[in-house]
Formats: C-alpha cells, sequence, structure tokens
C-alpha cells in the first residue's frame, strides 16, 4: 500500500524586518524584527541589538525558529519575570491572539526575532502595562514588516504540442496561474509551480483538455511564497 504524503500546513513568516516604537507614560518601546533561519543567526541579531542600543535599560528578545514553532527563546532582560519576553513570544506565536501580527494579521509567524528595546521614561507601568506595551510593540513592529504566506506546493514541467497550447494556457488563467518559463521547440514546455493540493485538480483539468496527449512531471517540491488574497 502506498504510504500518504504528510500534509504541510502553510505558514507565515517575515519577509523583510520591520521596526516600530510605542510611547507608554514616557517610556519608550522601539522593536526592531527581523527574519532568521537558525538560532546562531537569531542571537547574532540580539547581540547587534544590544550593541545598537547600549545605552537602554532593556532589550528584551523572543524568537521562533521552524514551521511548527519547534524552537522558541525568550528574555526579559532585567524587567520583572514574565512581563516581557514571554508577551512578546506570544504575539509571534499566536497565542491568546494568533501569532506575529497577532490583531494584525491574525495569523502566526515562524523563523522570526524580535528584539523590543525600553527606554525608561520613570514612570513604573506595573505589570499590566509592561505586557501591555511590550506585547504591543511587537504588534506594531510586525505591521511594520513584509508578511508572506509560504504554501507547500509542486513546481510541474508540461510539455505539449502547439495544438494544445491555447488550452492549456487557458486552464492556467481560469485557476489564477501563469507560466515560470516557457520552452518553444518542436513542443512546448512550460514550467508552473502550484500549491500542492491543487495539483490533482489541474492534472485532471489538462489531461481531459488535451485527451491525454499533454505530459505531465512533478519536478520539484517545495515551499514558496503564496500572493496574499
Amino acid at each position: 500500500m502506498e504510504e500518504k504524503e504528510t500534509v504541510r500546513e502553510p505558514y507565515r513568516m517575515v519577509l523583510e524586518g520591520g521596526q516600530a516604537e510605542l510611547v507608554e507614560k514616557k517610556s519608550r518601546f522601539i522593536a526592531n524584527v527581523r527574519p532568521v533561519e537558525s538560532e546562531a543567526e537569531a542571537v547574532a541579531f540580539i547581540d547587534e541589538m544590544k550593541k545598537k542600543y547600549w545605552d537602554a535599560r532593556h532589550n528584551c528578545s523572543a524568537f521562533v525558529i521552524g514551521t511548527k514553532a519547534e524552537l522558541t527563546r525568550c528574555s526579559d532582560d532585567g524587567e520583572p519575570s514574565g512581563t516581557a519576553g514571554r508577551p512578546m513570544l506570544e504575539v509571534l506565536l499566536g497565542e491568546g491572539v494568533r501569532n506575529v501580527a497577532v490583531v494584525v494579521l491574525g495569523e502566526g509567524v515562524r523563523n522570526v526575532a524580535v528584539v523590543v528595546t525600553r527606554y525608561f521614561g520613570g514612570v513604573l507601568l506595573g505589570t499590566g502595562g509592561l505586557v501591555r506595551a511590550y506585547s504591543g510593540a511587537v504588534k506594531e513592529g510586525i505591521a511594520a514588516s513584509k508578511i508572506g504566506t509560504m504554501r507547500y506546493g509542486v513546481r510541474l514541467k508540461i510539455c505539449t504540442d502547439y495544438n494544445g497550447i491555447g488550452r492549456i494556457q487557458y486552464i492556467l488563467r481560469q485557476n489564477g496561474l501563469e507560466a515560470e518559463d516557457t520552452v518553444y521547440t518542436d513542443q512546448v514546455e512550460l514550467t508552473v509551480l502550484l500549491a500542492a493540493e491543487c495539483v490533482p485538480g489541474l492534472k485532471k483539468e489538462i489531461t481531459e483538455a488535451t485527451a491525454a496527449k499533454a505530459g505531465i512531471e512533478e519536478v520539484e517540491k517545495l515551499y514558496f511564497v503564496a500572493p496574499d488574497a
């Protein structure tokens, strides 16, 4: 019996980092967000921010690595325990609201690190105030970043004669797809990237439209950035 392939869920990630600032009772909270692929990258980014804002009282941090958040870390950096790092991480994980951009995006974010720098304004915020300020700064930082949805997909190579190219191009347009590349020789070869769950339907349409004369080959399986609706 053929083993069923594991379903790979889409996830959101930061494509380009951003920066935002929030002021709460004269304290400045500066959020810097950056995409990272490993713990080493995250740690290097945190160290970089600590050097940049060396004169700040706190540089709290959090990061999430892995499509399923396999690795997470956070730091209060001197703030009362649980008032900074954990609330920041919860925003990234989407706990209680749904990951990065929590309220902004409504979904979690992966492979991301954030540092929130606090310049103390002389007024104590209390536990609740700190939690709101740090989590709010992260949300603002994510909102200032460029976010993309990563979908698990398949790159197909479609080969057809010149009689079938018009029908295939029509089918692609109807499915909101564009060929990544088209090569014209004695036949036409198109390369198309689409979400894995859409492959069976597309294959069926093309096969029926060309009376099974078109060749369809799965070249590669990968995650790719899908345009947001």
